[in-house]
């Protein structure tokens, strides 16, 4: 209790640090950002949606494009960090739309294109990362992540629906920076926060263009099968152990790989 007592003021503190992230700017990456607006309060991500109800209910059918990385040569990431980050990004969305869409293989005439980039990576800090595990372990305020100051990372993401008739139905613009008090782990890897961040990401982007659309049945097959389970208890187990032994969020161990390393863990037939 005397060492909950003493973190106290440092927690205070660090949380004049934890507040909502700002919205990232207009990319012009989507076809229009027109009438996009906060959709109501949202305490830690930035939201802004648009959507055409009447015409997006009318879609049924979705073709996912891959996600894209906008100018990002400067972000000091590697082109592997990249590539894990944008699958992960395509795994959370085709995930939460594939609850209110029929997800398809490939476009189609009569169907709808998902298009989504990436438009800014706050790469996580490793050295604060280390010291904030350090942290962890004298931490005794359970379920929460202690991290240094101006080294947490970040993401931000545009996304739209775009109609067969090639107009923008609905649209969402979302970004989130982890916080210095909050449930964000501190991770060695430079995209260790925005990986966090996805899934997040991925369920706003489902119900910015769900609108008022009934969910549905995961189709069998599952369409976003190419991506893995949705569930991995081994896995999720896995993470827990090596979080428990060592403060930090390590992706190979949930999971997350890279495009071609995920091809090559699969099981050949």
């Amino acid at each position: 209790m005397m060492k909950a007592a003493a973190f106290l003021p440092v927690l205070g503190a660090l949380g004049l640090t934890a507040c909502q992230t700002p919205p990232h700017p207009p990319t012009g990456y989507l076809a229009s950002y027109e009438g996009i607006a906060p959709p109501g309060r949202s305490l830690r991500a930035a939201v802004n949606q648009r959507r055409d109800e009447t015409a997006a209910l009318e879609v049924g059918r979705v073709y996912i494009a891959p996600a894209v990385l906008t100018d990002g040569d400067d972000d000091g990431l590697s082109e592997r960090d990249r590539a894990i980050l944008l699958r992960e990004v395509d795994r959370r969305v085709c995930f939460a739309v594939s609850r209110w869409f029929t997800v398809i293989p490939a476009p189609e005439p009569d169907a709808g294109t998902i298009r989504t980039a990436v438009v800014d990576v706050r790469p996580t800090g490793r050295l604060g990362s280390a010291a904030s595990a350090a942290l962890g372990f004298v931490n005794p305020i359970p379920l929460t992540e202690i991290r240094v100051p101006f080294t947490t990372g970040g993401l931000a993401v545009e996304s739209e629906l775009i109609g067969p008739d090639g107009q923008q139905l609905a649209a969402v613009t979302w970004a989130r920076n982890a916080n210095v008090v909050g449930r964000d782990g501190p991770s060695l890897s430079r995209v260790g926060d925005a990986l966090q961040m996805t899934e997040p990401m991925g369920k706003a982007v489902g119900r910015a263009f769900a609108g008022e659309r009934e969910a549905q049945k995961i189709a069998e097959p599952d369409p976003c099968g190419g991506f893995g389970p949705r569930r991995n208890a081994t896995r999720w187990v896995a993470s827990q152990i090596v979080d428990q032994a060592s403060g930090l969020y390590v992706p190979e161990v949930s999971g997350l790989a890279a495009p071609e390393e995920a091809d090559a863990s699969r099981p050949q037939s």
